[in-house]
């Protein structure tokens, strides 16, 4: 029942971000939500491997976190060149 409405509350902050990313008025707002749906997908990874009691998909989440981190700071200088 709580992992029901802890994953609910999840799909609504992602659908959010996903509507900020959709109609964000500058650049850098996309930029931003796209960091933040990175964060709520590796918390929710993080989340999946609390239930299943399983280490390897902490293993998943911290290569995504690093890939997110990475996929942010090359559109963020992409930008910062733009402007």
């Amino acid at each position: 029942m709580m992992n029901a409405f802890v994953f609910t509350l999840v799909g609504l902050g992602l659908f959010f971000s996903l509507l900020r990313l959709l109609t964000g008025p500058t650049p850098f707002d996309r930029v931003l939500s796209l960091d933040t749906m990175n964060i709520i997908i590796s918390g929710s990874i993080v989340l999946i491997a609390l239930i299943f009691n399983n280490a390897l998909y902490l293993d998943i989440a911290i290569v995504y976190a690093v890939l997110a981190f990475l996929e942010t700071i090359v559109f963020a200088r992409y930008l910062e060149g733009r402007s």
